[in-house]
């Protein structure tokens, strides 16, 4: 289950620093906030593209639209988000095209209706330094799933920083509503304001206690697209890094697959932690005898000489919070706690 903090654990915003209550004065986070002098000078812009695969569920896209809308966003929709070739939001030219409009919108959030698949189709065609462009006058990429394989290229290309966080269709467009935290950790992003992240942990992480990363790259997201991508041009090469992880409706034993593929890769090893987020719906089957989630993950720690973390509130889920793709993070762990601070992106 994603972990949603308790009443009164969570901070003022519910995302910002979750754990903010005992090192707050360290890194200078204050719950007042004070440089959030601009937050509200002028309606904060967002441009939605599809860049991946077609929006199916319209209800949802409308539904998100609508409620960005509510929040006080000043959205534009890009004019091929809805368009459709066979399964993909486009034909690989539109799907370019609307790449470089995002890229040149001026919006301060380029956010994607959806992930899927087809960004890997792109890669080689995308215009990188376009995309770099647009990053250094202020815009915010963000998205997940798909969206792992253009923050993986663009930054072994550029070394810019992306988010990984919400999408507009999964989570502003979720028919219960948008998760709180969600919200607060996608509008800080927006507001150019958050400035890290903590969760609660659990027995299996006892042994960190007391950890302390200081001054590594953040980066990651989808498991099946960055596997994807080992061997090609478009997989970065980090070391010391903090790698965090996630997928959805994958079997315990094709997780372990592609965790083996980056381990025998030599990926695992280099990095400094894993951080592991939510595999929802990881089918475990009777054939499994016992084979699970818990189990391969207790594996990976003795295999691996690494701390392994867990429970990260980012994957295919409602509570997700958004991280900054390629930034240079602390990772610490406290009793019950582990968090991921960046400061000033």
């Amino acid at each position: 289950m994603p972990h949603t903090p308790a009443p009164g654990h969570a901070p003022h915003n519910g995302c910002g620093c979750t754990h903010g209550h005992s090192h707050s004065h360290e890194h200078g986070h204050d719950s007042s906030h004070s440089h959030h002098h601009h937050d509200h000078a002028r309606p904060r812009s967002i441009y939605i593209y599809s860049p991946s695969g077609a929006v199916q569920d319209r209800a949802a896209f409308r539904r998100g639209l609508r409620r960005l809308g509510q929040a006080g966003f000043d959205v534009t929709v890009d004019e091929a988000a809805l368009a459709r070739h066979t399964r993909f939001a486009g034909t690989h030219a539109q799907r370019l095209a609307a790449i470089e409009r995002a890229a040149d919108s001026g919006a301060d959030l380029a956010l994607i209706s959806r992930g899927g698949y087809g960004l890997n189709h792109l890669l080689p065609d995308i215009d990188y330094p376009r995309l770099a462009a647009a990053i250094d006058r202020g815009t915010a990429f963000m998205g997940f799933s798909d969206f792992t394989a253009l923050q993986l290229a663009l930054w072994q290309r550029t070394g810019r920083i992306t988010w990984a966080g919400a999408s507009l269709g999964a989570d502003w467009g979720a028919p219960e509503g948008v998760d709180e935290i969600t919200q607060a950790c996608f509008e800080d992003v927006a507001l150019g304001v958050g400035e890290g992240t903590g969760w609660r942990i659990g027995k299996d992480c006892a042994a960190y206690q007391g950890l302390h990363i200081d001054a590594a790259t953040l980066w990651g997201g989808n498991l099946c697209v960055l596997t994807s991508l080992v061997g090609t041009p478009w997989m970065p090469q980090i070391d010391g890094g903090i790698l965090f992880l996630e997928d959805v409706a994958e079997p315990p034993y094709r997780i372990e697959r592609m965790l083996m593929q980056l381990e025998q890769a030599g990926i695992l090893q280099r990095q400094r932690a894993i951080v592991l987020g939510q595999f929802t719906d990881a089918r475990v089957t009777a054939h499994d005898r016992g084979f699970n989630l818990a189990s391969l993950t207790a594996a990976l720690r003795q295999r691996l000489p690494i701390p392994v973390l867990t429970r990260l509130p980012f994957g295919h889920v409602r509570t997700k919070v958004c991280l900054p793709f390629g930034a240079t993070v602390q990772l610490g762990v406290t009793e019950r706690e582990a968090f991921i601070v960046w400061g000033h992106v």
